[in-house]
């Protein structure tokens, strides 16, 4: 029993330690959080109520955090510029018209900046921003709209030309439209593939961006950058949202192996890991 205890006792301390060692490693890192819906009416995950994105804004406003833009980023992983104390970026994927009608009302309220990444073909569709609003939306100083590709396909799948427009074609309609530079691209579903990366890189974009529950450390060099999800539509959203900002660190290897274990058919194990 002695025997039992002292190895009980051990692994709890190394399971510290280990824990520990995530929080250091990531101390300063910056939590890149990635929306995509703000609405009342659609109750799926990707959804978040506009009450619970007021009350995650408000928390990250009245806790000191300072929100920053993926350029401010890129600054100081690049040339050493220092950021400020507790730094967050906001990031919204699709497009979707009720950013403009539910988030951007919440972002002016509390004077905090987004970057919102648009599948340039789907301006103008039903339920998604006109050009007419993303111009006002960038010209508010709040949000910096950037790309999400020109029509949302897999980049795994394509090649040459037409992996070539997907990225350089919302890149050009952007640049047209908004009259601004297009500096960042949002990877459909977080996939990519070197070539995508490598186009990426050669049409001047500054980063790429997935979800992949992680942080980004000021010093890193890598070109895609990791968002945590933020979702919606389940029981004590702000307290999830407290628990993926926080436990970052933890959860995203957890989220990993749990990928892992699902993808090997271990379905049932992976269902024992917590991810908030």
């Amino acid at each position: 029993m002695k025997k039992f205890l002292a190895v009980l006792v051990l692994l709890v301390i190394a399971a510290a330690g280990f824990v520990v060692w995530l929080f250091w490693r990531m101390a300063d890192a910056v939590p890149i959080l990635n929306y995509h819906r703000v609405d009342n009416h659609d109750d799926n995950p990707s959804t978040l109520k506009v009450a619970d994105f007021e009350a995650q804004i408000k928390f990250l406003v009245d806790s000191g955090y300072s929100v920053i833009t993926p350029d401010e980023l890129v600054d100081a992983r690049q040339g050493g510029k220092s950021l400020p104390k507790n730094p967050v970026i906001i990031c919204f994927d699709d497009g979707h018209e009720d950013f403009y009608k539910n988030a951007f009302p919440i972002l002016q309220k509390y004077n905090v900046r987004a970057t919102l990444f648009v599948v340039t073909d789907h301006i103008g569709m039903s339920e998604f921003l006109t050009w007419t609003q993303a111009r006002e939306l960038q010209a508010s100083g709040l949000v910096d709209i950037e790309s999400h590709t020109m029509s949302y396909k897999d980049l795994t799948r394509l090649k040459g030309d037409k992996l070539w427009d997907q990225i350089y074609g919302a890149k050009q309609a952007i640049e047209w439209a908004l009259k601004k530079p297009s500096k960042f691209i949002s990877f459909p579903e977080g996939k990519y593939t070197v070539a995508a990366e490598e186009t990426a890189k050669e049409l001047n974009y500054r980063a790429g961006f997935i979800e992949d529950y992680g942080l980004t450390a000021s010093k890193d060099d890598g070109f895609v950058l990791t968002r945590i999800p933020v979702q919606g539509s389940n029981s004590q959203t702000l307290l999830r949202f407290k628990l993926r900002l926080k436990g970052a660190p933890i959860f995203s290897p957890l989220n990993r192996l749990k990928k892992s274990l699902a993808s090997d058919g271990n379905e049932s194990i992976a269902d024992l890991i917590f991810i908030p």
